[in-house]
């Protein structure tokens, strides 16, 4: 996903999956971006899991069956922004949905960003880990400072 144009000033991306702790990030990042002047963009990755063609590991907790997969990553990024506690006020708020890797897609949407955003944790199945492994590639990569937020499940 190429990153958004800058014309609107610096720009913060969160990652949002649904999660509790990318929840936290997402309002993390409008508070910060409240503070800084800047805009958000909340971006959510989704992809065909590998059980979807038949076979393999894949994600499919919750699906029932055929799946608009592009559609559920937009409820998802626009259910979040709209349980944003509070008004975000001059906040803008951009929802970015884009096919790929979470890692790569959030890497691709911080060129340019004043700060990415991330939760410590989201829905991969290592819970006793202290960082996701999408969190932890983000901050070992991104071209831009990184901000990993602890949710309210993460004690």
């Amino acid at each position: 996903m190429p990153a958004p144009e800058q014309a609107g000033g610096p720009r913060i991306v969160a990652g949002v999956d649904g999660s509790p702790s990318s929840l936290s990030a997402l309002h993390w990042a409008v508070v910060q971006a409240g503070r800084t002047g800047a805009s958000v963009d909340a971006v959510i990755a989704w992809h065909y899991p590998a059980s979807a063609a038949g076979g393999g590991y894949g994600m499919t907790a919750g699906i029932a069956g055929p799946t608009d997969f592009q559609e559920s990553a937009e409820k998802i990024v626009a259910d979040a922004i709209s349980r944003i506690p509070g008004s975000p006020g001059d906040v803008r708020v951009h929802a970015r949905v884009a096919e790929g890797n979470a890692a790569r897609v959030l890497l691709d949407a911080a060129d340019g960003a004043e700060l990415l955003v991330v939760g410590s944790r989201g829905h991969g199945g290592f819970t006793e880990a202290l960082l996701g492994s999408v969190s932890q590639h983000c901050v070992q990569h991104a071209p831009c400072p990184v901000v990993v937020i602890r949710g309210r499940d993460s004690a």
